[in-house]
C-alpha cells in the first residue's frame, strides 16, 4: 500500500467489545446502558481503542440477553432510545472512536411482529415461511421433524397447539429465520441501511456461519461432508449482498463475522474479495498454552487469510467464553474443543493466569491484523466462577437441566471505583444493586485502583496500544518468525520491531536489542522469565 493511499482502518483496529448491560449503568437501575456508555467515552479514548463493538442494544425480552430481538429498529428502553444511540455515534465520533453494533440474523424472538403474525395465521399460511415450520414426524406428528440439537441444549425444535414445529437452533424463544425467503433478505438490507443512515461503523454478525440450512432439513449424521445447518456455501451469497449496501455508505463501513467454521479455509472463505471485511480467529481463542500450537494457529491463519487478502483479527475473550486470565489460570491448559462447553481442569491460580493473560496481550496486539478487547480484559478480570445458583440468568442453565452454569461468570458488572458494590458501575445515589453481582474484592482490580499503577494491566494495556499506534511495524502488515528453542516463540516485524513469548519453564535470555519497549514483568539480567513477554527494538 503506497503512503498516499492509506490502509483502510478495520485492517489494524483494536475494538473494544461492550457487553452494554454489564459496562457502566447511567440512570441506577442496576443494568448497563447507553447514558452509562457514553460517560466512559474519555476512558475508553485514554485506553487507546480504536472503534465498540456493542452487544445487540434493541428492544428484546432479553431470554438471552438481547440476542432475542423483537425490533431491530428500537433501542430497548432498558439501555435508552434511538436518539441516545444517535448521540453515543456522534459523541464517539467527536472522540475518534467507530462504532459497530451486534446484528443478529439467524433468528428473531418470538415476539418479533412476524412470528406473532406466523402464530396467527395458522400452519401453512405465507406468514409462516418466513420462519422454518414443519409437521413433525411420526403417524401423530408428535417426533420433531430431525435430530438437530439446540445450542443451548435439548432437542432445536418446539411444537405449537395446532401440531406444526419450528426451528430455534438457541432458545425457544428465538425462532429461527428463514433465508430463502426474499422478505428476510429485503428486510435485513433494510435494517443494515436505517443504521448506516445514523452512522454507525460496521456491523458484528451473529452467528454468520448459520442462516443457510439444507432445505430439506436433513438429520446430522457422521457421515455428512457438509453441514445442514452450520458454514454452509449458501451463506456467502447473502454476504456478498450486504457488502454492496456498505460499499453505498462513505467511511469504510466494515463487517466482522462471527463464524465458527471447521478449518482456516473454511474461515477465509468469509473475507474473500467481495464478502465480509474481517472475521474473528477463534482458533486463536481456542489455543492451549503452548507455543507449538500457538504457532500453529497463527501460520495457519495468516496463510489462508492472506491468500484472500484478508486481515487477522484476534482474540482472546467475549461475552461467550471464559475470561482467559481464568482459562491460563490453570497449570495445563487444554485446547478447547469446538461446540464444547470449556471444562477448565485443576485448581486456579489467578497469579500464573494474570502473568499468561499479560504476555498473551503482549503476543496478541504485536501480531499482523487487528484484535479486539473484552471489555475488563484491560482490567485483568477472572471469570467469576461461584455465582450462586439463584442469580444465573443464562438460558443453557435451565436449558442444560442445571449441569452448565453458562456465560454468566463473563458478564459480571466491571468494576470503575471505589471498595464496595457497586463499584463504580452505577451512580451511589440512585443504587438498585448490579443485574449479577459483584465479587467483594473488585476494588483491587477497578479502573480506579489500576490507573497511574505502571504494573497494573490497565496500564500495560494502555502503553500497549499507544505503541502499538505509534510504531510502523505494527497492525497490519507481515512478520517473520525467529529461530529460537521449541517452549518460545519470536518474530520480527519491520521496521525495528521484536515480539519475544517464553512459554517454557526456564527463563530465556532475549536476542540481542538496542532497546526493551515494554515487558509484561520485570527482567532481570536480560532474562525472560517463563509466562512472559517482552517488545524489543533490535
Amino acid at each position: 500500500m503506497s503512503s498516499t493511499t492509506p490502509s483502510p482502518w478495520w485492517r489494524s483496529a483494536v475494538i473494544y467489545q461492550v457487553y452494554i448491560r454489564s459496562f457502566a449503568d447511567g440512570d441506577g437501575d442496576g443494568v448497563g446502558d447507553i447514558t452509562g456508555l457514553r460517560s466512559r467515552l474519555p476512558y475508553l479514548k485514554s485506553l487507546g481503542v480504536d472503534a465498540l463493538w456493542i452487544n445487540p442494544w434493541y428492544k428484546s425480552p432479553m431470554a438471552d440477553g438481547g440476542y432475542d430481538v423483537a425490533d431491530f429498529r428500537t433501542i430497548d428502553p432498558l439501555f435508552g432510545t434511538v436518539s441516545d444511540a444517535e448521540r453515543l455515534i456522534e459523541e464517539a465520533h467527536e472522540h475518534g472512536i467507530r462504532i459497530i453494533p451486534d446484528i443478529v440474523p439467524n433468528h428473531t424472538s418470538d415476539e418479533h411482529v412476524w412470528f406473532q403474525a406466523a402464530l396467527d395465521a395458522g400452519p401453512g399460511s405465507p406468514e409462516r415461511d418466513r420462519y422454518v415450520f414443519r409437521p413433525g414426524r411420526g403417524p401423530d406428528g408428535t417426533q420433531p421433524p430431525n435430530n438437530w440439537i439446540s445450542c443451548f441444549g435439548g432437542p432445536a425444535w418446539t411444537r405449537l397447539p395446532d401440531g406444526d414445529w419450528y426451528l430455534h437452533l438457541y432458545a425457544p424463544e428465538q425462532p429461527d429465520l428463514n433465508w430463502q425467503h426474499p422478505d428476510v433478505h429485503a428486510e435485513f438490507e433494510s435494517i443494515l441501511r436505517f443504521w448506516f443512515d445514523r452512522g454507525v461503523d460496521g456491523f458484528r454478525i451473529d452467528v454468520a456461519h448459520g442462516l443457510a440450512k439444507d432445505p430439506e432439513l436433513p438429520d446430522v449424521t457422521r457421515e455428512q461432508t457438509t453441514h445442514p445447518h452450520w458454514d454452509r456455501d449458501e451463506v456467502h451469497d447473502i454476504y456478498r449482498t450486504w457488502r454492496e449496501v456498505a460499499d453505498e455508505f462513505d467511511g469504510d463501513r466494515a463487517f466482522v463475522a462471527e463464524a465458527w467454521a471447521d478449518t482456516p479455509e473454511r474461515l477465509a472463505a468469509y473475507v474473500r474479495p467481495g464478502g465480509l471485511h474481517t472475521a474473528f480467529n477463534f482458533d486463536f481463542l481456542m489455543a492451549s498454552w503452548d507455543a507449538k500450537d500457538l504457532r500453529t494457529v497463527i501460520d495457519d491463519s495468516l496463510a489462508m487469510l492472506n491468500g484472500v487478502g484478508a486481515p487477522a483479527t484476534w482474540v482472546l475473550s467475549n461475552h461467550d467464553v471464559m475470561r482467559h486470565t481464568s482459562r491460563y489460570a490453570r497449570h495445563s491448559v487444554a485446547r478447547w474443543v469446538p461446540n464444547e462447553r470449556y471444562q477448565p481442569q485443576g485448581p486456579v491460580d489467578l497469579d500464573l493466569g494474570t502473568r499468561r493473560a499479560r504476555a498473551a496481550a503482549l503476543l496478541m496486539l504485536a501480531l499482523p491484523g487487528g484484535a479486539y478487547i473484552y471489555q475488563g480484559d484491560e482490567l485483568g478480570l477472572p471469570e467469576v466462577e461461584d455465582l450462586p445458583v439463584d442469580v444465573l440468568q443464562d438460558p443453557i442453565w435451565e436449558r442444560s437441566g442445571h449441569t452448565d452454569r453458562g456465560r454468566d461468570g463473563c458478564r459480571v458488572p466491571i468494576p470503575w471505583s471505589g471498595q464496595a458494590e457497586p463499584f463504580g458501575f452505577s451512580p451511589d445515589e440512585a443504587y438498585a444493586g448490579p443485574w449479577l453481582p459483584q465479587p467483594a474484592n473488585w476494588g483491587e482490580r477497578s479502573v480506579e485502583a489500576q490507573t497511574g499503577d505502571e504494573t497494573s494491566m490497565l496500564e500495560l494495556y494502555r502503553t500497549a496500544l499507544r505503541l502499538r499506534s505509534e510504531h510502523p511495524a505494527l497492525g497490519d502488515g507481515s512478520m517473520t518468525w525467529l529461530d529460537t528453542p521449541a517452549k518460545v516463540l519470536a518474530f520480527r516485524r519491520d521496521p525495528g520491531f521484536v515480539c519475544v513469548v517464553n512459554l517454557s519453564g526456564e527463563a530465556y535470555q532475549l536476542p540481542g536489542h538496542t532497546s526493551i519497549l515494554l515487558s509484561s514483568g520485570p527482567l532481570q539480567d536480560g532474562l525472560l522469565a517463563p509466562d512472559q513477554a517482552v517488545w524489543l527494538q533490535p
